[in-house]
């Protein structure tokens, strides 16, 4: 017997009825009847995507997960091949695109340019092969894009309106992919790994330096995505994009990373952490590229030129579309495979001021004046004086740190905040069936520091550093076993190893092991202490050196009780016991 789908049993419903036309509906976005003064409001977007879907097949809109605004995410899909099937199961050798829109709502430019595009790749406007599938989150802040204002990026010029940076719960949702505190974050996982795109397009506006480009671009380190891929993007892809460009009239440049000086003293690439969504789409070896418009050119080619890019993007990822998806195929047998088990994972990088790219980068002359407002010295363009000059460009990055990679670790069924998002992104894993006792490798942190004050919600860690050792655990039924062979292994590797940078033990998910949960009275303790002394001779002889050779610890008394409790049985185990295991 035939199981018919429900798109296939609603269009033998609506067969009689007549199809709607595109020029049934208004198809011209605010941006272009405003004379590309104006962005609309997210509820005008959503029904603008509405219309879309009903005047063309090749358009469907899919409402995905939830928000911290309560209303879920907007996935537009263009796919040239719709078929009454699941199109995200369908044509696996169709290049897949991403595209990101709004992460920071006051900087709208790519809402309207996708809404643009998606209708110029329905209506043919745009001449794509049929390879090519491309999704859109529409509005991904919807709750920065709901508080509308005229007022709150200061550096940029227009358009008349638009959103604010911080989403519903003032998250800055370019600092979440890994952290996961926000439902948008979350959904957009579930986003992510529903496409599995080959290629990712997070659509920005810049605030630094002043110079004559309207278009910046900052791609995916190459060096930490590595291999094939990142010598792909480096050599061909980014040198490409650039070239496309400047032959349509956009010249680009890549992101003016500065603050406060001119860029012709030399800049280096953003470093692209997990924490960012280009370097979230670097774990699963996704080619990811952040535009960056200038936020003092006029709102109109600002947006004109995000479509031009995304055009170029579109045209050179779809003609290499087979070589991609052949390195990405490559990349995850590889981590399938199990073979680079012990073999090293870099963890932490710098950047390499020993390698640099020449740009002929177009700016403007700048130069320290008086402050009229402060009296000190002040940096002031002159747009009246453009040049074009030789600029050195750190492009490069080599690692500072790395993990051997384990065979497997193992995550108590307690930390059901971890388990979440380790399930919010796929990764697979077993469960144990029965109590048990397991060797394992056992971090201790032995020293981080911590800001002084909030970031994103968080007190961040950096510079962990732990020392290990080989321990028999006790494994309890229910506890996940996951083995690093597997397409997530980098997002293990990232997340659970507390030297990486953004380490879930980084983003202070594991902040109850670094506080002791029972103490000692010292009345009590001096004559268990003396005892302990007593019955241990080397532990004396310890005690003793460390006392001539540390004065602050000799001149302390409670850190000498301290040290000889943490020295005792009485130590807890918890306290400073990474709670994360690995297999080797």
């Amino acid at each position: 017997m035939k199981i018919y789908t429900l798109s296939l049993i609603l269009l033998i419903l609506t067969a009689c009825a007549e199809k709607p036309k595109p020029e049934d509906f208004d198809l011209e976005t605010q941006f272009e009847k405003s004379n590309g003064t104006q962005t609309p409001t997210y509820i005008e977007v959503i029904k603008y995507y509405k219309n879309l879907d009903s005047a063309y097949v090749s358009i469907k809109t899919y409402e995905i997960g939830t928000t911290d605004s309560g209303l879920p995410l907007t996935l537009v899909t263009y796919n040239p091949n719709r078929s009454l099937e699941s199109e995200f199961s369908e044509n696996e050798n169709a290049l897949r695109i991403l595209i990101n829109n709004g992460i920071h709502p006051g900087e709208p430019d790519g809402i309207d340019a996708t809404m643009m595009m998606m209708r110029d790749l329905a209506n043919g406007k745009i001449e794509t092969p049929e390879n090519v599938w491309v999704g859109a989150i529409a509005v991904y802040n919807i709750g920065g894009a709901l508080n509308r204002n005229s007022t709150s990026r200061t550096n940029q010029n227009g358009p008349e309106e638009y959103g604010f940076r911080g989403n519903a719960r003032n998250y800055d949702l370019n600092r979440d992919f890994i952290k996961a505190d926000t439902k948008n974050a979350r959904s957009f996982a579930e986003v992510y790994h529903l496409i599995n795109p080959d290629v990712l397009i997070d659509n920005h506006v810049s605030n630094g330096a002043d110079y004559q480009y309207v278009l910046t671009h900052l791609f995916t380190q190459h060096n930490k995505l590595g291999g094939k891929l990142g010598s792909y993007l480096n050599t061909e892809l980014h040198p490409n994009l650039e070239k496309s460009l400047e032959s349509k009239g956009w010249p680009i440049t890549p992101y003016v990373n500065v603050f406060n000086e001119v860029p012709e003293i030399g800049f280096s690439q953003f470093m692209d952490y997990p924490r960012y969504s280009t370097g979230y789409s670097t774990l699963w070896n996704t080619l990811g590229m952040m535009v960056e418009t200038h936020m003092l050119k006029p709102y109109k080619p600002r947006v004109e030129g995000t479509y031009e890019l995304m055009k170029s993007m579109l045209k050179l990822t779809s003609r290499d579309a087979k070589k991609i998806k052949h390195m990405r195929a490559e990349i995850d047998s590889l981590y399938k495979s199990g073979s680079l088990t012990n073999t090293y994972y870099n963890t932490q990088y710098a950047i390499d001021s020993s390698q640099t790219t020449t740009l002929q980068f177009k700016g403007y002359e700048g130069e320290k004046i008086k402050s009229a407002v402060t009296g000190f010295e002040r940096l002031k363009y002159n747009r009246d004086k453009p040049f074009t000059k030789e600029v050195a460009y750190y492009n490069n990055v080599m690692p500072t740190d790395s993990v051997k990679i384990p065979a497997a670790y193992i995550v108590p069924a307690g930390q059901h905040l971890i388990i979440n998002r380790l399930k919010e992104n796929k990764i697979a894993y077993t469960t144990f069936k029965k109590d048990s006792i397991l060797q394992a490798t056992v971090y201790h942190i032995k020293d981080y520091n911590t800001r002084n004050s909030p970031y994103e919600g968080h007190y961040l860690h950096s510079n962990t550093n732990v020392s290990k050792s080989i321990e028999n655990i006790a494994v309890k039924a229910g506890d996940l076993l996951i083995y690093t062979a597997q397409s997530g292994l980098r997002y293990l590797l990232e997340t659970l190893e507390p030297t990486a940078v953004d380490s879930f033990f980084n983003w202070n998910y594991f902040d109850t092991f670094l506080q002791q949960k029972e103490g000692f009275s010292p009345y009590v303790w001096e004559d268990k202490a003396l005892e302990l002394l007593n019955t241990d001779i080397n532990l004396k002889k310890e005690f003793e050196t460390k006392k001539m050779n540390d004065s602050d610890f000799s001149n302390n008394w409670y850190a000498q009780l301290e040290w000889l409790h943490q020295k005792s049985e009485n130590s807890e185990e918890a306290y400073l016991r990474y709670p994360i295991f690995r297999i080797e």
